[in-house]
């Protein structure tokens, strides 16, 4: 199939309720069930977090899943199911995400526990938006 019609067969809602999801994971993720050791491992404050725009970056979040959910879909396809679309988001988020992130994390020198907390976060993320994906013909 070529990228013109992997585009066509995209189920668009599809992808605007995957990317959507992950607003609700991490609000969850880095709210009441990790936030506090997140905030621990990142340095991050009340104080620094209060000086973000936050339109601006929840406005950025939502093009980087809409753009990490389309390439999802296309990666899927118009034959994935369910089964397909969990194991391609699980992949991805295991595989790709979060080793990219193990190597810059190294050479950063960041603490396993935050490599911990955001790899998890992302291998989530992706795989719940896979589900949808998949899920939603």
């Amino acid at each position: 199939m070529d990228t013109a019609s992997a585009a066509q067969s995209i189920n668009w809602l599809a992808v605007v309720a995957a990317a959507a999801s992950g607003f609700v994971i991490g609000g969850l993720w880095y709210g009441p069930v990790f936030g506090k050791a997140w905030m621990a491992a990142s340095g991050m404050t009340k104080e620094r977090g209060a000086q973000a725009n936050m339109a601006v970056t929840f406005g950025l979040v939502a093009v980087l899943n809409l753009i990490a959910a389309v390439s999802l879909a296309m990666f899927i396809g118009p034959h994935g199911d369910w089964h397909f679309g969990l194991f391609a988001g699980f992949m991805t988020g295991a595989t790709f995400v979060s080793t990219a992130l193990g190597v810059i994390y190294l050479f950063e020198m960041r603490p396993l526990k935050l490599f911990i907390v955001n790899a998890g976060y992302q291998t989530l993320n992706f795989s719940v938006m896979g589900l949808i994906l998949g899920a939603w013909r």
